[in-house]
């Protein structure tokens, strides 16, 4: 090995070390700052490493493109970093993913063309050699690419509402996955015997319509699982293109990517009740039914901003149960500004967090902390909901599938069996909505027509500067 090599593997090294350092960073409160910039001088090093290495064999011309897409990379990101909401964060992750399965799929196809200029490799094959395996890495980087490709893509219309959020529902549509499937397995095999295009294009057809097919199917209420799900896929992605151009360092990577998020994907479904297995098969989320206008549950009970004041004042304990209302109306810094108010009058007041509010994992989670909430009040559902009984008042910000007595009682609801914060269960329960619709999941709110529960209607961020004046 060569010194500019050793060294380069050394910054892959060092480079490696620093993402598993920015993990275990983030999945803390209190140390996530510090896993972001882990995370950030790990791909500092690598990039520099990367143009190192490159660097020693391009010439003018290879350099100049480098650069103008290097900067072309970094006026888009730059921009979108400056203009993106938190409310448009989960949507342009989305299409980020998107990015990382269509370069997968471009690096299967310059790998292959590359390979087909040097001498046949088919002989090499047939005796068992090393290039067989590489032209399955090809082929299956070229297959997660395209899944993760369009698969992201339509997560992103269904989240920027560009497409209904129901999920489609074609005749067999599970046959039609499996089908998808083993169709491809017997592409891969034709195309590692004959090294021809037509198998790895096929395929590609096939991979982007699979793709399209497996989010497509997938109900809006559950995409922030899907987000998760995708970000893994692309974690997988990058690892088979690192396979293919013989990169350790995004080998490791994206293997770390695609676990993290095939874990937490596990996480998120068992928080929803559902079968990871159905998550990765596409055959997940609700069919569609929607409750609202099938069931009379009778009137609602309408409130106001002094109304609730007052409550507050004579209250000994509150739990707030933000959603993703909340993040819409950016009502955290009021609500942050509440609590502490609150705070000071001898209140205590916690905050429920649903594993699946808002529409990203940790969602509202980031919110709060960026209104500078304390983390040792911000519980999980699991933290508060035994809490809920011998609470006073709790406050629905924004929220409506996560906290649906529906999921728990009744069998025949689309949610039935997700675990909700049961906020029904406490002395009085507030509802910040702009009004009666249902939620994302398209299912009625049996919640807001209970006897210990008022509606508070307008903009959350409104209402809750409304309350504060008030006190």
């Amino acid at each position: 090995m060569t010194v500019d090599l050793a060294l380069v593997a050394a910054a892959y090294l060092i480079a490696g070390v620093l993402f598993i350092l920015s993990l275990a960073g983030l999945s803390k409160h209190e140390s996530a700052k510090l896993g972001n910039i882990y995370g950030i001088i790990g791909m500092a090093i690598a990039l520099i490493a990367t143009l190192w290495l490159a660097g020693q064999s391009a010439g003018v011309t290879q350099w100049v493109a480098i650069i103008v897409a290097m900067a072309i990379g970094a006026v888009i990101g730059i921009n979108l970093a400056v203009r993106v909401e938190m409310t448009g964060m989960p949507e342009l992750i989305a299409m980020l993913h998107s990015f990382v399965g269509l370069a997968a799929v471009l690096v299967g196809f310059n790998t292959f063309f590359a390979s087909s200029a040097a001498p046949s490799l088919g002989a090499a094959v047939q005796e068992g050699g090393s290039d067989g395996v590489h032209l399955v890495e090809i082929f299956l980087g070229v297959f997660i690419g395209a899944v993760t490709f369009t698969g992201s893509i339509v997560a992103f219309l269904k989240l920027s509402t560009k497409i209904s959020g129901r999920p489609l529902m074609l005749p067999f549509r599970h046959w039609l996955n499996l089908l998808a499937g083993l169709v491809s397995l017997g592409l891969m095999v034709w195309f590692v015997a004959s090294e021809s295009l037509v198998p790895l294009a096929v395929m590609t057809a096939i991979a982007l319509a699979f793709g399209w097919h497996l989010v497509a199917s997938i109900g809006g209420g559950d995409m922030p699982v899907v987000i998760s799900m995708l970000n893994s896929y692309s974690g997988w992605a990058a690892a088979a293109a690192g396979f293919m151009l013989s990169n350790d360092l995004l080998i490791i990577t994206g293997a770390l990517v695609g676990s993290s998020g095939a874990y937490l994907s596990y996480i998120m479904s068992n928080a929803m009740n559902r079968s990871f297995i159905s998550v990765i098969a596409g055959g997940f989320g609700s069919d569609g039914a929607v409750t609202s206008g099938d069931v009379d549950y009778g009137d609602h009970r309408e409130t106001t901003a002094e109304e609730v004041a007052e409550m507050l004042v004579h209250a000994g304990s509150v739990v707030i149960t933000p959603g993703y209302g909340m993040a819409v109306a950016q009502a955290q810094y009021p609500v942050a500004d509440l609590t502490a108010k609150l705070r000071e009058r001898g209140v205590t007041v916690r905050f429920g967090i649903h594993p699946v509010a808002g529409r990203l994992p940790g969602h509202m989670n980031v919110l709060l902390a960026e209104a500078k909430v304390p983390y040792d009040i911000v519980l999980e559902m699991d933290e508060i909901n035994d809490d809920l009984p011998d609470t006073d008042v709790v406050l629905v910000i924004g929220a409506n599938d996560t906290v649906n007595p529906a999921a728990a009682e009744d069998p025949s609801s689309p949610i039935a069996g997700m675990p909700v914060i049961e906020v029904w269960k406490a002395a009085e329960v507030v509802v910040f909505k702009r009004s009666m619709s249902a939620g994302y999941a398209g299912v009625q709110n049996p919640l807001f027509f209970r006897d210990n529960t008022a509606m508070l209607f307008g903009d959350a961020k409104d209402s809750v500067e409304s309350i504060i004046r008030a006190l």
